[in-house]
Order: C-alpha cells, then structure tokens, then sequence
C-alpha cells in the first residue's frame, strides 16, 4: 500500500518551523502502522477539548436537528456521504 501525501500547510512556512514539520512528518511516516497510531492516538488526546460547552455540545445537536427539521434539501443519506468523503 502506498503512501499517502499529506498537503502542507503554507503557514507552516511563514513561522519558519517547516524544517521542524517535516522532519516529524517524515519520521512519522516511515513508523510501522501500529506506531503511528499509537502515536497519533497520543498527539490527539494531548489537544484541548473540542466541545468546551456547557452543555456538552447538546445546544449544537439541538440546532443542527431543528436545521434538517426545517430543511429537507440539507439531508444526505449515509451512501452520499460515504461517496463524499470517497469510500
């Protein structure tokens, strides 16, 4: 299986850490699979919560509900997304 390119991000360079960037990137793509899971596993429970209501995000999936409720044309099935996203 090859492996996949990963775009970089342009402001990466204005900062001048892209040496830095890519010297990870690189060393994290020559990891065996389990590695960089475990890896990216670590990295992503290091970050702050995304969901840092009050209500747990429950006023979100309030909104977003009445949003579908209100409108139909904004729903898409579970095969459209899945094509979206390209699986």
């Amino acid at each position: 299986m090859g492996k996949k390119m990963i775009r970089t991000l342009p402001i990466f360079h204005h900062f001048g850490c892209m040496n830095q960037i890519e010297a990870l990137r690189s060393d994290a793509l020559a990891m065996n699979d389990r590695d960089r899971a475990t890896l990216a596993t670590e990295l992503l429970y290091s970050l702050p919560a995304t969901l840092l209501d009050e209500d747990d995000g429950l006023s979100e999936a309030i909104r977003r509900d009445k949003e579908l409720t209100e409108n139909d044309s904004c729903r898409i099935t579970w095969d459209e997304l899945k094509k979206s996203v390209g699986r």
